[in-house]
């Protein structure tokens, strides 16, 4: 490839990606350091892509982060939503996750007992 159809395609994927992220109002950030992995991380991370798509939330990404640095709270996620601060949740299983997308997701209301707070 020539330097000037790198740019182009560059380009290209660059516009596509600000597509994409406009049309996220959720972004889930599943925490997959080895702490998380241990506690059960992937079962989580399947659940709300499991969930994501069973109730049709196209406008839903789901993704994975590195270690959050709070392995007694693993399994934790993180939960933006366009326009607001983040809601972390902590000690996730799959039954939790179905929770969390029904009521947070779905209904507008975070899941109060799963939460965490990064100050402590």
């Amino acid at each position: 490839m020539k330097i000037d159809e790198l740019k182009r395609t560059r380009e290209r994927a660059s516009e596509e990606m600000k597509r994409n992220s406009e049309a996220v109002r959720f972004e889930i950030r599943v925490a997959m350091g080895t702490s998380g992995i241990a506690a059960g991380s992937r079962d989580v991370l399947e659940a709300f892509r499991e969930q994501t798509a069973a109730h049709g939330l196209t406008d839903v990404a789901v993704t994975q982060t590195g270690e959050r640095g709070w392995a007694s709270c693993e399994p934790v996620a993180e939960v933006r939503e366009r326009g607001k601060g983040p809601v972390f949740y902590s000690c996730l299983t799959p039954d939790k996750v179905r929770r969390i997308v029904e009521s947070h997701l779905i209904g507008g209301t975070p899941v109060a007992e799963y939460r965490i707070h990064p100050a402590g």
